[in-house]
């Protein structure tokens, strides 16, 4: 017998396995004849070498194998590993829809999984751009309410503390800076105004925050009238001119000379929204009421950032300055400090991004929940697509057991086809990848933008290589790894003698997986639709005015004083505006508390805490704030000098029935204030957290007035009234900038987070259920080719299409309602966890478990029904003929 005898008659046998009685005597004669011939190990050899890649004997001319053994070599681990693609690479030609499930999943799968993977090492690095940044932190004053029992405090400070941590705690510390709030501010050079955000800190911070300085040094802000700028707002400001000794003024009242340029802090720091720098002594000198502050023990309104010295730890200077009030607090004020228990703690710079919410006043999960909850859903998006192409592996296991058996009857051990079959996987994989890689560059931009981020692929970076390389390992060996060991495990004599018969419990890993997938999509979809009712539910609280076309403006140019009344009457005069009111805060934000209050009725033992703003006669004719009790301020009651209104949630904390008439006095025991109003509560702060008790005292004199609110007429358009709005302020105040937000655009700001987190959280979730489907498509198609005979015999019965897409389709939903039987409990407990972090959340109702489930099950059957209806509408004859 040749030996192309043996090629040609298995390569018919894997062609027309019906054959298999008339091949077989001719595989064990011509077995052992070449055995007989030159030795077990050597036939082996040959035959495996005949047989593998058992398309290419087609190709061969028959004088190619012809000849001794000998011409036949050894093959090398190379030319296996070449083998192994090149039929693999076939495989997935040959089977072209199978092949685009399977990468195009796993491409998608592998692409989340790299954008999260992208947003979790934006999140996990952040501040670390500082060199400093184990070493910084920043101080936080804490107590404990006698009443509660519940830890609380702040990192507002008072003025002091910094002088007395420098001098007295420098062992400690070898920088302590004293800072202002990060706030905007307006650049002004020549006539041109640049609306800029900046802070106020002391001369050290270039230093001790590591900032690379493109120009000057790190004590470029040792003069006191000096800024440095970022590059970005350095070339914005003044162009290609080099900025160095440039000369330009702050809110157009503070005169500044740039001593330096610094390349910009990348997005991911707490610094990052800076842009320019100046000295802590500037600010302090051109605020008066700071200077006042400068041994005031009272006033509650600073930063202070820290950098240990290089020998001492975080928790050494920590313990050290734990009972800082009680070594260097005046007497008098101690004594009223004490019953809180205070204390004074570094909060590190580690925590200020991830750990930012404080539980019994240390730091505690905040943002690293995210991080951890996007870190699953990567992982189990990237888990999605690998079962599918475990699944869809598995289904195919009956069509290429017969390849498996021929292997494994001709010498191949269990290792070469795990080899195979995983060299496959990586194949696979390498073009998923990328696919994957393709798809990130494109989406990044839209990503970035959605996530709030500036991030992008490193490419030039080794370590992203590295990354992708054990990714590519673990993800190939965790989608091969169940197909090749299963598919490899198969009997030979029973694969060659049809006798094969997988049984009832061969679907089950597949349906197992099945059900995996969408549960892990449900639990999405779930948390998804709830992140979006908690978002809306905040959205329609009642907030106790009307924002609609309010606009707001921060009066920081000093040219302002003495013009309020001025300008109220030309803004009136325009036609375009209705009302104009001026206050110490905006709308969407309180920038004042204080204590010290008395009243009728007060628990001696209570301290009290409120929010202040200080407002002009028509603020609430402008906002249309809502009186429960009591009169808005009148120009008509001179009396109204020493009136205060508070709102519904200030009446309640001070347990008064009837509050209007009421007296308040100051914490100096002089000043009193009548109650004249009580108001719906404003929702000034979070919309997630309980309204804080709030006094409205009336500023008649326009001495604290900072913010100008404005109304504009509702029968003429915004684009219509904001030009002429501009042309008042100018004639009126022509150094200020003309820098305005509407009203309703700062308050939706603060839904800003959520959204972005649900908004992420969706396209996961569209993204898992994309997948899940591919897959199960897959599996639908399979299932519908292997039971075409069936189909066939069930039509010439009398079977309908719509008995027939029943038939194919219940399966499915089966495991769909499994799936949502257990997605349920799951999304319900995490989702309810999640809404307990707010004080004012939405219920979680029944619909909405509802909704997801039939969402999944019409997913199921619009994915399934194609390849049912399909199978079910073949001709009976051709569907008899398929085998």
């Amino acid at each position: 017998m040749n030996p192309p005898r043996l090629a040609d008659r298995l390569l018919k046998l894997v062609c027309a396995p019906h054959r298999l009685e008339e091949v077989q005597g001719d595989l064990h004669e011509e077995f052992a004849w070449q055995v007989e011939r030159i030795g077990e190990r050597r036939a082996r050899w040959r035959y495996w070498r005949d047989v593998l890649g058992f398309i290419k004997p087609f190709a061969m001319k028959r004088e190619s194998v012809t000849g001794s053994f000998n011409n036949y070599p050894t093959p090398t681990n190379t030319v296996m590993l070449r083998n192994y693609l090149k039929i693999a690479f076939r495989n997935l030609v040959k089977n072209k829809a199978y092949s685009v499930i399977n990468i195009g999943g796993l491409a998608v799968g592998m692409a989340v999984a790299m954008l999260i993977g992208l947003w979790l090492w934006d999140e996990l690095s952040y501040d670390k751009y500082h060199k400093n940044y184990d070493n910084i932190a920043q101080v936080w004053s804490g107590g404990t309410d006698p009443q509660t029992s519940k830890i609380g405090g702040s990192v507002s400070l008072q003025f002091p503390m910094g002088a007395i941590l420098r001098t007295k705690y420098k062992h400690y510390f070898k920088h302590v800076l004293m800072a202002w709030w990060v706030s905007g501010y307006t650049l002004k050079v020549g006539d041109k105004n640049f609306q800029k955000t900046g802070e106020f800190i002391e001369a050290d911070a270039p230093e001790m925050l590591s900032l690379n300085m493109l120009k000057g040094s790190y004590s470029s802000l040792s003069d006191m009238h000096s800024i440095i700028l970022s590059k970005s707002t350095a070339e914005a400001i003044f162009g290609t001119d080099d900025p160095i000794n440039k000369s330009l003024k702050i809110d157009n009242r503070i005169d500044v000379k740039v001593t330096g340029v610094y390349q910009d802090i990348p997005k991911n720091a707490r610094f990052g929204e800076v842009q320019f720098f100046s000295p802590w002594p500037l600010w302090v000198a051109s605020n008066e009421w700071i200077k006042q502050c400068e041994n005031e023990w009272n006033n509650r309104s600073f930063n202070i950032y820290v950098q240990l010295q290089p020998t001492v730890t975080m928790a050494t200077a920590d313990a050290g300055i734990k009972d800082f009030h009680y070594k260097n607090l005046p007497s008098s004020f101690l004594k009223e400090m004490q019953k809180y228990k205070p204390f004074v703690q570094l909060v590190p710079m580690s925590t200020w991004h991830l750990y930012s919410e404080f539980v019994d006043g240390k730091p505690a999960a905040g943002r690293i929940t995210f991080v951890w909850l996007f870190g699953i859903i990567g992982v189990f998006v990237l888990l999605l697509a690998c079962i599918n192409f475990m699944n869809l592996s598995t289904a195919r296991s009956e069509k290429r057991a017969k390849e498996v058996g021929i292997r494994k009857a001709i010498g191949s051990i269990k290792w070469q086809l795990v080899n195979q079959f995983m060299s496959e996987s990586f194949l696979v994989v390498v073009l998923a990848f990328i696919l994957s890689v393709i798809l990130v560059v494109t989406s990044l931009s839209w990503f970035n933008e959605l996530a709030d981020k500036d991030m992008s692929l490193p490419f030039t970076n080794p370590v992203f290589w590295l990354i992708s390389l054990v990714f590519i390992t673990l993800t190939g060996f965790l989608a091969g790894l169940y197909p090749a060991f299963y598919l490899s495990s198969f009997q030979p004599v029973k694969v060659l003698k049809g006798t094969i018969r997988l049984g009832r419990f061969a679907a089950l890993p597949r349906k197992i997986l099945v059900v995996v997938q969408f549960t892990v999509s449900v639990v999405l979809v779930i948390g998804t639709i709830i992140v979006y009712q908690q978002i809306q539910h905040a959205r329609n609280r009642p907030i106790g005015y009307n924002r609609e076309g309010l606009i707001n403006l921060s009066m920081n140019d000093p040219n302002y004083k003495g013009k309020h009344e001025l300008l109220k009457s030309e803004l009136v005069n325009t036609g375009m505006v209705t009302d104009v009111a001026f206050s110490s805060n905006p709308l969407t934000a309180v920038w004042s508390n204080s204590g010290g209050y008395d009243w009728r009725g007060k628990d001696p033992e209570k301290d009290s805490d409120f929010a202040v703003c200080e407002v002009t006669h028509d603020f609430g004719k402008t906002v249309g704030w809502q009186f429960i009790d009591g009169r808005d301020f009148s120009k008509a009651f001179s009396t109204d000098s020493s009136g205060l209104i508070i709102n519904e949630t200030a009446a309640k904390y001070m347990h008064l029935k009837e509050p209007v008439g009421e007296f308040v006095k100051g914490d100096d025991k002089v000043s009193t204030w009548k109650i004249i109003g009580v108001i719906k509560d404003l929702v000034m702060q979070s919309p997630y957290e309980p309204v804080k008790q709030t006094f409205f005292f009336l500023d008649k004199n326009y001495s604290q007035s900072s913010q100008l609110t404005i109304k504009i007429n509702p029968t003429v358009s915004a684009a219509a009234a904001i030009p002429q709005i501009e042309n008042v302020i100018k004639k009126i105040v022509p150094s200020a900038s003309f820098d305005y937000k509407f009203v309703d655009e700062q308050y939706a700001a603060k839904f800003s987070a959520e959204e972005r987190i649900g908004k992420l959280a969706s396209v996961f979730a569209v993204l898992a259920i994309l997948i899940s489907c591919l897959g199960l498509f897959g599996l639908a198609s399979f299932v519908a080719e292997q039971r075409t005979k069936e189909i066939g015999v069930r039509k010439v019965l009398g079977a309908t299409v719509t008995n027939l897409w029943g038939l194919l389709s219940k399966d499915f939903v089966f495991l769909v309602i499994i799936s949502c039987l257990i997605a349920v409990p799951i999304a319900w407990y995490f989702m309810n966890q999640w809404l307990l972090k707010y004080d004012y959340h939405t219920d979680i109702e029944w619909w909405i478990f509802a909704a997801a489930g039939i969402g999944a099950l019409i997913i199921t059957l619009l994915t399934v029904s194609f390849q049912a209806i399909k199978a079910a509408l073949m001709n009976p004859i051709t569907s008899l003929r398929s085998e």
